[in-house]
């Protein structure tokens, strides 16, 4: 796979990063892994998997992992558009009601459901 994986998520990180180049942001909030890859878009990377895939909503869970291209091109327009429409999307659901102080349980079951999702678009992409 010539992508990189981003995630604030420690469980993907132990996961793969032997296999992959993965950046790993232990204190990145959710908003702060879309702005870090938005940042990362507008220097010419690409999306590979959509910042908002699952059913878990952004102002449920802390952890989000992203793939992006590893090359570098010309900006591209869409992934931009994606990304700052995700951004827009989190905002307005952690405005609305912000992600609740979970236990150490319920914060390891969301690492699951994250690593579980970025399991599933490797295995696709591979």
């Amino acid at each position: 796979m010539d992508s990189i994986i981003i995630t604030n998520n420690k469980l993907v990180y132990e996961k793969y990063k032997d296999l992959y180049k993965v950046e790993y942001l232990e204190e990145y909030t959710y908003i702060d892994i879309l702005e870090y890859v938005r940042d990362k878009i507008h220097i010419g990377h690409k999306l590979i998997t959509h910042p908002l895939s699952g059913s878990i909503k952004p102002n449920e869970t802390p952890y989000k992992s992203i793939i992006i291209s590893k090359e570098k091109g010309q900006l591209d327009y869409d992934s931009l558009k994606i990304i700052e429409d995700s951004i827009a999307t989190g905002i307005k659901f952690i405005n609305n009601k912000p992600t609740p102080h979970w236990t150490e349980r319920v914060l390891n079951d969301f690492r699951e459901i994250d690593l579980s999702l970025i399991e599933n678009a490797i295995n696709r992409i591979l």
